[in-house]
């Protein structure tokens, strides 16, 4: 059977479960030779916006072939996407690792709506360990769904509550990825930090990671994607800060540097505790590198409070950031507050941009003369450090595999590195 043309907006997450849905019709009878598939984004109403112009642009190129829709944006709002003269079907986020919900009935002229209730998913299915591979590095699906609700965030209404895949599950994937090559897995999810209390035994994330780097001891690294940092329990920061297969690299779902815009926001952390849980990171494991996402522009926010945000980013010395200017997602509270201008908004990220480039140009002329083994991509021309930095190579390194190098230049925005021999 040929495989199916597949188009992944947005994160990661969709990425993994896209080849996921790629394998499930490759193992299947059903023909995709004539299919294309739009695994859709809901995160902002411009991720829907760049969804549907998506969808547009694979017809137009595509005249003969069938467009169909899955993922966030198509759960949350299935008739939208149904009415679009270009789209076919339109398959829910827990139908679409189905096959069979990809053959369609078209000689109706009428889009078919396969959409379950994502509310009511409670099942942890195999499908959801799912993988996606760059061609050195490796993500594995852990955890579904959400059960917080934060009031600038659409996203539980497309992926529903928080499910946890069990950690044999977990082990047997990390293990086959590791048989295949793979040096680094990096452990993905929804909300990653909230994995274990719908499994049998409540077991934590820490217990999970724990479990992976026991039984696929050939395993050279492991990472977390984005952490919420309230959750961090005890065995999660004794492996973060004391195991050297875990990299030092630790991405924090931070959101604002403002108790009120985080209350507001419904976030579960606030400032001090932010600031306090780095703090001890970086005492126990001073290599440890942090990163965040940060919102501008939240309703409501003055100038007293983004300063705050401004601030927690030598607080926090946040080098590696994800910035995003605020939208109103149509369906969240936050939709329906005090909304702050949108040009003070894009200012607003400009300035945490431009802060968080300048702390990173001065960690990255601090790494200047120090060793790393650096896990080579791009055609071996560059690769990643433990703590993320990203190295450039004077000569090609053999892709994939992990390299002794020592940082001998920067010129604030590229590290160059040699192999150590």
């Amino acid at each position: 059977m040929t495989s199916p043309e597949i188009i992944s907006m947005g994160c990661r997450l969709n990425i993994a479960e896209s080849e996921a849905i790629r394998q499930s019709i490759n193992g299947s009878k059903v023909d995709a030779s004539n299919l294309i598939i739009v695994n859709s984004c809901a995160v902002t109403n411009e991720a829907v916006r760049q969804t549907r112009q998506a969808i547009r642009r694979a017809k137009r190129d595509n005249p003969d072939k069938e467009v169909v829709v899955t993922g966030c944006a198509a759960q949350i709002d299935p008739d939208m996407f149904a009415n679009m003269p270009e789209t076919s079907g339109v398959v829910g986020n827990f139908d679409k690792y189905d096959a069979d919900n990809f053959k369609f009935g078209l000689e109706t002229n009428q889009p078919d709506i396969r959409v379950s209730d994502i509310m009511q998913v409670k099942e942890t299915a195999p499908h959801m360990v799912s993988a996606f591979a760059e061609r050195s590095r490796a993500f594995v699906e852990v955890q579904n769904g959400c059960d917080h609700r934060c009031t600038f965030c659409i996203i539980p209404y497309g992926r529903g509550n928080s499910r946890s895949v069990p950690a044999g599950q977990v082990v047997d994937q990390v293990k086959a990825l590791v048989d295949k090559g793979f040096n680094e897995v990096v452990l993905t999810g929804v909300d990653v930090t909230s994995y274990g209390p719908d499994l049998p035994g409540n077991p934590s994330l820490g217990l999970l990671v724990e479990r992976v780097l026991h039984y696929v001891p050939d395993l050279k690294r492991l990472r977390l994607s984005s952490v919420d940092g309230v959750e961090i329990d005890d065995r999660l920061f004794d492996i973060l800060t004391g195991e050297s297969r875990m990299m030092p690299h630790v991405h924090l779902s931070l959101q604002s540097g403002d108790n009120m815009i985080l209350k507001r926001m419904k976030r579960r952390h606030n400032r001090e505790q932010a600031i306090e849980l780095v703090a001890r990171l970086k005492e126990k494991r001073p290599e440890i590198a942090i990163g965040a996402d940060i919102i501008a522009g939240f309703p409501t926010e003055t100038e007293q409070m983004f300063a705050g945000s401004v601030d927690i980013i030598d607080q926090c010395d946040i080098i590696h950031g994800h910035i995003f200017p605020y939208s109103p997602r149509q369906g969240t509270p936050a939709a329906n507050m005090p909304q702050v201008d949108g040009a003070i908004t894009k200012q607003r990220a400009k300035i945490l941009r431009q802060k968080i480039a300048d702390k990173a140009q001065a960690w990255r002329d601090g790494l200047v003369g120090t060793k790393h083994n650096v896990l080579c991509e791009l055609n071996g021309k560059a690769g990643y450090a433990e703590n993320f930095a990203h190295i450039s190579f004077e000569e090609t390194m053999p892709e994939g595999q992990i390299i002794p190098v020592e940082v001998i230049s920067s010129d604030g925005q590229n590290l160059i590195g040699r192999r150590i021999v």
